[in-house]
């Protein structure tokens, strides 16, 4: 399980909370002191929240079950989209479609819509169409994969999300709430932690505390897939063993019915040679009488 250091996130400023005066009291738990009017957020918590975080989403990842992360702050941007793809794992960094989870079936229409494009071009059908429709697909196609291009693999509702700014992305927690998806995230000292199962006290506007946060997070992740793919590798023998096992009761009851009709057609041939054996005598009583 990935282990936060503390020493790491002090270097990484993820300490530096907000300006004393826009805080949310509900973080008053998680907030060490305060100097020069800003929230320090005690990192020992952090490092606590970031590695029971870590052990659920490995758990999650275990079982096959998607993490959707969300972030489609400036500073986030990139950072999450490169920490997500690095896992195999879906990605919102543009603007939150609505019904993103409420409305999966609508959105899960929408990426279709983008396979069905791309399969019109690779069987030739795309090439018939006139210019001015080409152009309008094109387009069509470019603005789904800026918006659902990361989601394309999510073929059902993610194991949880992932989220960076729970004030910015209200709209995602709300969706996740209503559908009671567990709800992971970063927590700066101006929001509100109550919607959050799993809330990871720390700086959210800071691109390097945002890097390091989620380094240790995806490094949880990696380790739930890795054990994932190991225990597939285990089991794999034992099916293989459980199918030959199957297969001997089945080869077996395949002879026995494949040696029944021999049985059946010498008794066949012998009831045909009882039936002719009278035919012989009679006709030797014929040919006495007739001398």
């Amino acid at each position: 399980m990935a282990k936060a250091n503390i020493q790491e996130l002090l270097d990484n400023g993820v300490h530096f909370g907000h300006l004393t005066r826009k805080w949310n009291p509900n973080m008053a738990p998680y907030i060490y002191t305060e100097r020069n009017g800003v929230h320090i957020i005690d990192l020992y918590k952090t490092a606590a929240k970031i590695e029971e975080a870590s052990l659920a989403l490995q758990k999650i990842a275990n079982s096959g079950r998607k993490i959707l992360f969300v972030a489609t702050k400036k500073q986030a941007k990139d950072i999450v989209s490169e920490k997500a793809a690095a896992v195999n794992m879906p990605f919102i960094t543009e603007r939150w479609p609505g019904g993103m989870l409420t409305n999966f079936i609508t959105i899960r229409k929408a990426v279709k819509k983008m396979t069905s494009i791309d399969r019109m071009k690779q069987d030739g059908s795309f090439d018939a169409l006139s210019k001015r429709e080409k152009l309008q697909i094109n387009r069509q196609r470019e603005k789904l994969d800026k918006n659902l291009g990361s989601i394309v693999d999510m073929t059902r509702l993610p194991g949880a999300i992932f989220v960076v700014d729970v004030k910015k992305e209200h709209i995602a927690i709300a969706e996740a709430q209503k559908l009671n998806i567990p709800i992971f995230a970063m927590v700066d000292t101006n929001s509100d932690p109550r919607p959050v199962d799993f809330v990871i006290p720390s700086n959210d506007d800071a691109s390097k505390s945002i890097e390091k946060v989620l380094s240790f997070i995806t490094e949880g992740i990696a380790e739930g897939l890795s054990d994932r793919k190991a225990e597939k590798e285990k089991a794999k023998p034992a099916e293989k063993a459980a199918e030959k096992t199957a297969e001997e009761p089945a080869a077996k009851e395949a002879v026995k019915k494949a040696a029944k009709p021999a049985k059946k057609e010498v008794v066949k041939e012998v009831e045909v040679v009882k039936e002719a054996t009278p035919v012989v005598e009679t006709t030797t009583e014929t040919t006495v009488e007739k001398k």
